[in-house]
This record gives C-alpha cells, structure tokens and sequence, in this order.
C-alpha cells in the first residue's frame, strides 16, 4: 500500500516564504520517490485539517514559530501523526537559542559567551564589548540579526522600532571572527563539513542564505583534519544534547586568525534545516551519496512519535 504523506508548509512565521520553497521541493521530491503527496498550507486549522486527511506521515517543511519550536510537533503528536525531525522538547528547547546555549554548554559544546537583554535596553546603548551580535532569542533565517562593529555608533535604531515583530528578547553574543562552518546530522552519522562565504564578503545573513548566487559553498571545508573531524564530533554532541532526531544542522564559527587559537564554536543547532534548492543539507547529503529523493524518502521512513 502506498504510504499517504502530508507535508507540511508555508505557515505563521516570518519564514512562511522559505519554508513554501523547501515544502514544494520536498513534496516534488516524495512523489517522484512513489509516495501519494499532499501539500498541506499550515494554518490555524491544521488540526482539522490532518485529522481529516489521515495521512501515515507528516512531513514537516515548516520554519520558524509555531513551526519548529515544538507547537506543530505537540498537535502531531496528540493526533498520533509519524512526523519527520525532532520531537517536541527537542524543538522547543533548540529554538530557544539562550536555552539550547546552557544545555550545550552542560554537555561540554563550545558556545559563544552572551547574555540575554531586552530589545529596548539594547537600544539604548551597547550591551556587550563592541564586536557583538544581537539576535531573537526564538528566529531563523537570520531575521533580526545585527552584528554592531562601531563603538562610537548608536545601537541598531530598528530595535526600538514600533512595527518590531521578532520578539522583545535578545541573545547578546561575543562576535568570533573567522570562518563560517556548517555540518549537519543526519540520523547518528556526521555528514560534511561546508565552509559558507557570502559573495559579498559580508555576513550569512538572509540574502546569502537564499539568494542564488547569494554564498560560496565550500564542500568539503578545507580545513586541518583535526579541525574538521572536531566540527563533525561537536555536530553529533550538539544533536544528541538537545534531543534531536533525524536531521539536524550545527552552525559553527571557526576563528583561524593568530590570535584565534584555533577556536571552534557552535552558534545554534537547526532542527529544521532549510530544504530550498539553495540550502546546505541537501548539498552535504549529496557529497555523501544521497539524492534529494533519497533524502527526503530516508526523513519519512525515520519519522515517529515521541510517545
């Protein structure tokens, strides 16, 4: 018989855009792999919705609020719909980046120094030793994000801006200068490791993340072994700290520069790796001989419930 699976898409979050690309090439991909599809646009109704479909799996393509911070997982799991990714507590907890910092921290992950602010106090003036990075405590896609640079500028003014929709908490975090790494998890294997460069110079900020042509993908890395095996090991510590199943991605930044001494940090683990033709899981599981199609075939048959 063939498995009916229902995947997940679009929804509440300012990631809505993201998440209807990653949806489409994932439902695409299914099909072709022999399953029967159907696109589900999340809304408020989505429990309605899925109980009257009554699919075998739920495929979740969802991004940001609601979507990967353990809301959609708790009514899959109520509804007793297998579903791809991590469970509810292991969402929850990743999503809260303050949070998932301390449990990885506990687990021995390296993880930038910082401290949480309001939105406000940060505006008023510089909360951390200039270089620092400002970010929602619970966003993706990089939305929020500033990385302050001058001591003798103002903080970033939109943080005190009216139409503000990302939340009123701040992680505050020391900046780490150098390169930007990535490795992610899939099942209880490290995939490669990608070294990210924005074709701007700049930061892997939401352009470079989507944009074609937006960043350099640098498979595999070209580090020193040690490093790279290093990346790959804290990938799987950072995964298994916070609960995660499936698959996941370890964000690192790795400073090489002389004064560096080689310091390699996990920024945050996404649990809901982007799946758009421009993102970087896709890419690792490529290199190491996977399809899309297998992929994403591979995701449903790890699906579950975490009770």
């Amino acid at each position: 018989m063939t498995k009916h699976v229902a995947v997940l898409m679009g929804g509440l979050s300012a990631e809505r855009e993201i998440s209807l690309r990653s949806g489409a090439a994932c439902a695409k991909a299914l099909g072709e792999q022999g399953f029967r599809v159907t696109p589900v646009d999340v809304g408020h109704d989505v429990a309605n919705v899925l109980a009257s479909l009554k699919p075998d799996v739920a495929f979740n393509a969802l991004h940001g609020k609601f979507g990967e911070d353990g809301c959609i997982q708790g009514v899959l799991e109520l509804l007793r719909i297998p579903y791809t990714h991590s469970g509810v507590l292991a969402s929850s907890v990743a999503m809260k980046k303050d949070v998932a910092k301390v449990v990885m921290a506990a687990a021995g992950v390296p993880v930038p120094l910082g401290r949480v602010v309001h939105r406000l106090e940060a505006a008023k003036a510089h909360v951390l030793p200039v270089p620092y990075v400002l970010k929602p405590v619970s966003e993706g896609s990089s939305f929020g994000v500033f990385i302050v640079k001058d001591a003798g500028a103002p903080p970033p003014a939109e943080l005190s801006a009216p139409d503000w929709s990302h939340g009123d908490l701040m992680l505050a975090e020391q900046f780490i200068p150098g390169r930007e790494l990535t490795c992610a998890v899939m099942g209880d294997r490290a995939l490669d490791v990608i070294e990210i460069v924005a074709a701007d110079g700049g930061w892997y900020d939401y352009h470079a993340k989507y944009a074609k042509g937006g960043s350099k993908h640098l498979l595999p890395a070209n580090l020193k072994e040690k490093i790279y095996q290093t990346a790959q090991h804290l990938a799987i510590e950072a995964h298994r700290a916070l609960g995660c199943r499936g698959v996941s991605r370890a964000d690192f930044r790795y400073d090489d520069g002389p004064d560096g001494s080689g310091a390699l940090v996990v920024l945050e683990v996404n649990t809901q790796p982007g799946m758009t033709e421009t993102s970087l899981v896709p890419e690792m599981a490529a290199y190491a001989g996977f399809t899309f199609g297998e992929l994403v075939k591979w995701m449903v048959e790890d699906a579950s419930c975490d009770r």
